[in-house]
């Protein structure tokens, strides 16, 4: 998959990420720039994702590993 990113930095309240760790499990976290890192549910990422004003996607591939896809976006 391809990412283009934005020649132009944005401004956000939250990132939110589904990152695999090493055994494969799914983590989801919220970040508020510069201040914390939360993991969160699975369920609270969803509806983040669902009910959120979403500014920006980026898919974060794993180099060797096209089955596991990762994801951040930014609200």
């Amino acid at each position: 998959m391809k990412y283009i990113p934005s020649p132009i930095p944005i401004q956000y309240d939250f990132a939110y990420m589904a990152t695999a760790n090493k055994s494969g499990r799914m983590q989801y976290h919220k970040v508020r720039p510069g201040v914390s890192k939360l993991r969160i549910s699975r369920q609270e990422f969803i509806r983040a994702y669902n009910e959120l004003p979403i500014l920006a996607l980026r898919p974060m591939p794993v180099k060797g590993n096209e089955a596991v896809f990762q994801l951040e976006f930014f609200v």
